[in-house]
């Protein structure tokens, strides 16, 4: 009996930290998809205007043109119905900023029949899962993890070092703010934060109690 149903789609998924090359191997598959004759649509979160507002871009300049959506359930009402159901694949870069990432994928894949190519941080500077990247490990046909270099000392890196002592999950930058680094260096470079960040408190004590000094002389 011949099935009424769409046919099925797929989920793959890119991570790693920062400067790992997730957009670029995202990119690198949307285009394959291009050449290949099919529709494609890139998404990308509108919190992220770091390079460009209607586009998704590379570290090193690489850019592809996209919806930038505060949610991804908005894009097929945004995208047009009729346009969406001719799309064939759909790409997300810098998916750990979508609350409605696990709800998108599976309608676009289960119910739709689309090819979703997903790619986002699966840790935080804190090496906590961010967002809900993980939560699609489950429903993906692939999961690819990616590496960068320590900028210390050249090894694998798996983290991602912030340089400030910003303490919220989002705080989106580039190498201004963080670096990719190995666990060595992560772990290092997590005391050395600690350790400045109790000079500057033991400081700031030591300057107030000298301005108190100074009010009362």
């Amino acid at each position: 009996m011949a099935s009424s149903q769409s046919p099925s789609g797929e989920i793959h998924l890119f991570v790693g930290p920062m400067f790992a090359g997730k957009t670029t191997s995202l990119l690198r598959r949307i285009k394959s998809e291009v050449d290949n004759g099919r529709n494609v649509a890139m998404l990308k979160s509108s919190k992220d205007d770091r390079y460009a507002v209607d586009s998704v871009v590379t570290h090193d300049g690489i850019k592809f043109p996209c919806w930038a959506l505060p949610d991804l359930m908005l894009f097929k009402d945004k995208f047009g119905h009729e346009a969406y159901q001719k799309l064939d694949v759909i790409g997300i870069d810098e998916a750990q900023f979508f609350e409605d990432l696990y709800e998108f994928c599976c309608k676009a894949a289960d119910e739709d029949g689309k090819i979703v190519v997903v790619a986002g941080l699966d840790g935080d500077y804190l090496r906590r899962s961010f967002g809900s990247v993980l939560h699609i490990i489950p429903i993906a046909d692939t999961v690819t993890k990616l590496t960068a270099r320590c900028e210390l000392c050249g090894k694998r890196a798996f983290f991602t070092l912030r340089k400030t002592e910003e303490k919220q999950t989002e705080l989106i930058g580039g190498a201004d703010l963080y670096m990719p680094v190995c666990r060595q260096h992560y772990v290092n470079g997590q005391v050395v934060v600690e350790s400045t960040k109790s000079v500057l408190e033991s400081q700031k004590v030591i300057s107030d109690s000298l301005l108190e000094e100074a009010a009362v002389a």
